[in-house]
């Protein structure tokens, strides 16, 4: 007990002081002089220490606008309009304006309950009051007479009240009441505060005139829950692929960029796969309608074709006629590969060298749990002499653990038209089983040799998608996109 009453502060020692019988939120605030949110707030804590115990009672209430007040004060617009009918026998609404002392917009309100209710007539432009009108200034107003009953409690919304809300003269609001009680372990520590005189702050007042020395000073709680901040970040995945990028080039990787709207001589002709491969269908590739074709360097043009008729001095090609309209077709990137091949071409290409992009590709699919029809695809390739399948194995080792986080994976063997040999890596999805994350392998040199390169490349495209599922136990991709509050501050 001495813990919790040493650990009290300011605002919940005056508001267990105050409870010497049970109180609401409002009498506390009366008889301590705090404001109620602080009184709100005091009693939240007090409750979570046990020290006393809540019961809320919610009831709406109905008060007076501005506008309600000085109705109540100077009359309704309909009793003024009926006033001066009585006295002139008939006017038109600028006169009744001037004369009743209201607004148009008041005029309009209060001529509409009169015609409605027949306590008025129109004739040629001029208003006149009714019999009924007559009888009317001899009774009371129901509005008025329902307006002085407030602020009350409002056990049911009637018509009036209904009404006078619609014409801004009356607000309704829930209000939710707290009646306070000390429980069995709040009476115990009521009757010990009494006397306990606590520094609840330390300034450089209580620094300076050593106060410190002479008074306890309040016990902190570094266990207590504090509110969540809910300030600005930067999206969970967005946010890992900073972190892979940065991963990567701490690593001494280079980035490779490249255009999304690419042609099929990078995406397809340049890693040797044949223009009449099955990849190359609608159904895996998204051809651009307009412009359908772009440009492709011309000696490299030459160089792969000639290698996907005739293939190396030894080898047989794909034996077919390469077609240069094609090569030149629009499609959005399919694979990050493309630009791997771009690079190869590229007269900074450095030997030996190590380069990576996240690329953004795009694939007709299916849409599940693990496909969508725009995806990323963390894409490498180290060029250097003496590089095998043991430096390849080294590299989706670090993927898998380090990066993906997995606690198993394997590697089995695969077929790529550009590499040879060409391994899958998966990891294990808790609840999912095993899951692809990508392809890799050693470029072939049909690939390498119309660029010009006499050394070992090897290369990987990842899903780096589903890397970040697998490292934050994600079960659906499409999380990554979504806009769930919860998950974006949870994540974040």
């Amino acid at each position: 007990m001495e813990k919790i009453i040493s650990s009290l502060t300011r605002i919940e020692s005056t508001v267990l002081k105050a409870l010497k019988s049970p109180l609401t939120d409002r009498e506390i605030s009366k008889r301590t002089n705090l404001k109620n949110i602080e009184v709100l707030r005091g009693i939240s804590w007090l409750e979570s220490k046990s020290l006393v115990k809540v019961k809320n009672s919610v009831k709406e209430i109905a008060e007076l606008t501005q506008t309600g007040k000085n109705y109540l004060e100077n009359g309704l617009p309909e009793d003024k309009i009926l006033g001066v009918l009585v006295l002139e026998r008939g006017a038109d609404h600028k006169q009744i304006m001037k004369k009743a002392g209201i607004d148009d917009s008041e005029f309009r309100a209060g001529v509409g309950i009169l015609r409605k209710a027949g306590m008025i007539k129109f004739d040629s432009g001029i208003i006149k009051i009714t019999k009924k009108g007559e009888s009317q200034l001899k009774s009371k107003n129901k509005y008025l007479e329902t307006m002085k009953g407030l602020p009350s409690e409002v056990k049911k919304i009637n018509e009036k009240i209904t009404e006078l809300k619609r014409r801004g003269i009356v607000s309704l609001e829930i209000q939710t009441t707290k009646h306070v009680a000390l429980t069995n372990k709040g009476i115990n520590a009521f009757k010990r505060i009494k006397n306990v005189e606590m520094i609840d702050r330390i300034t450089p007042s209580v620094i300076k005139k050593n106060l410190w020395k002479d008074k306890k000073i309040r016990r902190y709680d570094v266990r207590a829950k504090v509110p969540k901040k809910n300030i600005g970040k930067k999206q969970p995945y967005l946010a890992f692929l900073d972190e892979l990028k940065n991963k990567l080039v701490r690593l001494g990787f280079k980035e490779m960029k490249g255009p999304v709207v690419e042609t099929n001589f990078w995406n397809c002709d340049a890693l040797f796969m044949p223009q009449d491969h099955p990849a190359r269908g609608i159904h895996d590739i998204y051809y651009v309608k307009k412009p359908k074709s772009g440009n492709v360097p011309k000696d490299f043009l030459k160089k792969v074709g000639d290698m996907h008729e005739k293939g190396l001095s030894n080898g047989k090609g794909w034996n077919y006629n390469y077609s240069e309209k094609t090569a030149k077709e629009h499609v959005l990137r399919s694979q990050g590969t493309s630009l791997s091949a771009r690079m190869l071409a590229n007269p900074n290409l450095e030997i030996p060298g190590k380069y990576f992009s996240i690329a953004r590709c795009f694939r007709p699919d299916s849409i599940d749990w693990k496909h969508l029809t725009e995806f990323n695809q963390v894409e490498g390739i180290i060029v250097a002499e003496d590089l095998n399948m043991k430096h390849l194995m080294g590299v989706l080792k670090m993927f898998a653990t380090e990066i993906a986080g997995a606690k198993k994976f394997k590697v089995n063997p695969d077929y790529y038209p550009f590499t040879e040999p060409s391994v899958e890596l998966s990891v294990y999805f808790p609840k999912k089983g095993w899951v692809e994350l990508g392809g890799s392998g050693i470029f072939r040199p049909e690939v390498t040799k119309p660029f010009g390169i006499d050394v070992p490349v090897i290369a990987w495209g990842l899903g780096v998608d589903r890397i970040f599922m697998m490292k934050h136990g994600i079960n659906d991709i499409r999380q990554l996109f979504s806009s769930d509050l919860d998950w974006l501050r949870r994540e974040s």
